[in-house]
């Protein structure tokens, strides 16, 4: 029997090379963890990582997202498209189409829409409380603000309180503001869009354009400013550069502000430029008279002080017509009505630019400043039979507010009228305005008036007193040849009230006194020879030559009521003729009837005798013999008597010394 051979394992077969049964791996993996539990840990945890982040989508937070700025600010908020979060140590968001709703009481949905809203965010900083946005950039954003008079403004709204977010860089594309405000009768709206930054911005600047109404009456705005970042800093300046266009009325604002949010201070130059300075009223609320085209440019600050706030316009220069003017003025607000103050210099004052504090148009001739409106008045004026402004006053304007103006001018054109130069100090409040005083150099002498004007009733109720002192007779007389070489000193009292809302309906129902006169003097003896139509006199100083004969006094004294001035008196007495008169002056009807008679001192074969007859209106006086009466001697039947001033007068006349300035004299018919 053969010998069995020795037992021995198996050779691996081919199909078992390098590879492991399941069991066997299972088993190996096993004891691997065992040995490495915290390796094992974090490749699984890097797995499960991998996997979430592949299968991510941040579109899971929107609803999250909408539900906490919801329970934040009690306002909607939808983030509509996608929403992506780029993760590292500044993380990146963006949103695509961002709504947040209106205030519930408004009638618009939204009160900010956005195409994207991108911004980066800090995350070291963020988890320690502190927001931090270096880059916020939005496309097509439009916000909404709108004020309701109970509510306030749509902008307040959830939490208050904290510290906000910080930002380094904005960029806004293709932007839009818009602003209403139903109690001031405002809507506005702007295209707001970054611009690239020059070599002084700090960051991008922004241009605006856009208008609307403001307090009911339309304008356009355009310009730029700086980056809305740098309203941050409160103590840095914030530099802008803004145009505005109201109807014809316009505004050039450039300079810088600190602090503009709450516009704490500021250095803005604002020129100002319009066809008429009462445009302003309906924009500012500071009436004004009607004037002719304006343009002024000056210093805008503000302070306030508790509940008031105080505009100062100063150091500013311009026109007003063809007037010069500078000064300053301010208005506070913040009380029963704002109050205008100003301190006013013009060293030349075109007299008829004044015209729009009676009524009245300036003139519209060649090289005089005007605008449509003030022409239209004009040729009114011009076309009408009277002379007495009749353009009433604006009631509410005298109500609106309160003032206090000085205006000084040193040097006034007035052809024709031998003004020097004003002083006039007016005063408004609670609708009651003086002028206290309204003084004009006239003549090397002065007339000064204080006037008082009381718009608390429909018709306006108005007391003037007027005072004139020292005018040279031959200035009063500038287009009179024969008064050119007068000599003498006239003055007068004018004390009158009237009831209406014009100067014409004032003076109309004016009831009061006039008086009027002057001391010694001298004057053309050929012009006194025609009023007393001395034609042997006249002959022989128009051959030979004429020459100056004293005047004693002149005088007229008259009693105004219900508007018709009456005489009381009304003498002209000279060395050679007495003059005297009497008739009425109706300021209503703005017509003359007066009489003259001249009473030669001296014996004259040719002389009439005649009376002088004015008649006409204001507007077209008449002078001329009363023909009928020519040759009649004892139709001018005068009881002379002694004449001598009223007492009103003797104050304000020099009668002067001498044995002829014994006025008047005993003359009988």
């Amino acid at each position: 029997m053969r010998e069995s051979e020795p037992h021995s394992s198996p050779e691996p077969t081919a199909a078992n090379d390098g590879a492991a049964t399941p069991a066997s791996g299972t088993a190996r993996a096993a004891r691997a963890m065992r040995l490495h539990p915290w390796r094992s840990a974090a490749a699984l945890l890097a797995i499960a990582l991998l996997a979430l982040i592949a299968l991510w989508d941040w579109n899971w937070l929107r609803g999250p997202i909408e539900r906490q700025v919801q329970a934040r600010t009690g306002r909607d908020f939808d983030i509509g498209g996608d929403l992506d979060i780029a993760l590292g140590r500044t993380v990146r968001v963006r949103a695509d189409a961002v709504r947040f709703g209106d205030a519930d009481w408004s009638r618009r949905r939204d009160m900010a829409v956005a195409d994207r809203l991108q911004f980066d965010i800090e995350l070291w900083p963020l988890l320690r409380g502190d927001v931090r946005i270096p880059d916020l950039r939005l496309q097509r954003p439009r916000l909404h603000l709108e004020n309701d008079r109970k509510r306030g403004g749509n902008w307040v709204f959830g939490e208050t309180g904290g510290a906000g977010p910080s930002f380094g860089r904005v960029w806004i594309e293709q932007g839009e503001l818009s602003f209403l405000d139903p109690v001031s009768r405002s809507d506005m709206r702007f295209e707001i869009a970054s611009l690239a930054p020059g070599a002084n911005d700090a960051a991008a600047p922004i241009a605006a354009r856009g208008g609307g109404r403001w307090k009911g009456n339309r304008f356009s705005l355009q310009g730029r400013a700086e980056s809305p970042l740098e309203l941050r800093d409160r103590e840095r300046p914030y530099r802008l550069d803004l145009r505005a266009t109201a109807g014809a009325t316009r505004a050039h604002a450039r300079g810088s502000l600190v602090d503009p949010l709450r516009l704490r201070d500021f250095d803005l130059r604002l020129a100002l430029s319009g066809q008429d300075l009462a445009d302003l009223y309906p924009l500012i609320g500071v009436a004004t008279p009607p004037t002719p085209p304006y343009s002024l440019d000056g210093r805008l600050t503000r302070d306030i002080a508790g509940a008031r706030t105080t505009w100062h316009y100063d150091d500013f220069t311009g026109k007003v017509g063809d007037s010069d003017l500078g000064g300053r003025a301010s208005v506070e607000t913040g009380g029963a009505r704002p109050y205008l103050r100003a301190d006013l210099r013009s060293r030349r004052l075109d007299f008829d630019d004044l015209g729009g504090f009676v009524g009245a148009a300036p003139q519209t001739g060649r090289g005089e400043s005007s605008n449509p409106e003030l022409a239209a008045l004009a040729a009114r004026e011009r076309a009408s039979a009277r002379v007495l402004p009749d353009t009433p006053y604006r009631l509410d304007k005298l109500r609106a507010m309160d003032a206090d103006v000085r205006w000084k001018a040193q040097r006034i054109d007035a052809p024709g009228w031998p003004i020097d130069n004003m002083d006039a100090h007016l005063l408004l409040e609670a609708g009651v305005l003086r002028l206290q005083p309204l003084d004009f150099g006239v003549a090397d002498g002065r007339i000064r008036s204080t006037v008082r004007m009381d718009a608390r009733q429909p018709t306006i109720a108005t007391h003037a007193q007027i005072d004139a002192r020292g005018l040279t007779l031959a200035k009063l007389l500038p287009t009179v040849d024969l008064a050119r070489d007068a000599v003498g000193k006239v003055g007068g009292r004018i004390a009158l009230d009237g009831r209406g809302n014009s100067i014409a309906d004032m003076l109309g129902s004016s009831d009061g006194d006039i008086a009027l006169g002057m001391g010694s003097g001298k004057i053309s003896n050929l012009l006194m020879e025609f009023t007393g139509i001395d034609i042997a006199e006249i002959i022989k100083f128009k051959l030979g030559h004429d020459r100056q004969i004293p005047i004693r006094c002149a005088f007229g004294d008259f009693e105004v009521r219900d508007g018709v001035m009456r005489t009381r008196a009304l003498a002209f007495d000279t060395s050679d003729t007495l003059l005297v008169g009497d008739g009425k002056i109706d300021l209503g009807d703005e017509t003359l009837d007066l009489i003259l008679r001249a009473r030669p001192k001296d014996r004259s074969l040719f002389t009439l005798r005649s009376p002088l007859k004015v008649s006409g209106t204001f507007k077209h006086p008449k002078a001329k013999p009363d023909y009928a009466r020519l040759g009649l001697r004892g139709a001018a039947a005068l009881a002379l008597g002694t004449i001598a001033p009223p007492a009103a007068l003797l104050a304000t006349i020099e009668l002067g010394p001498g044995k002829d300035a014994a006025c008047g004299g005993k003359y009988a018919r």
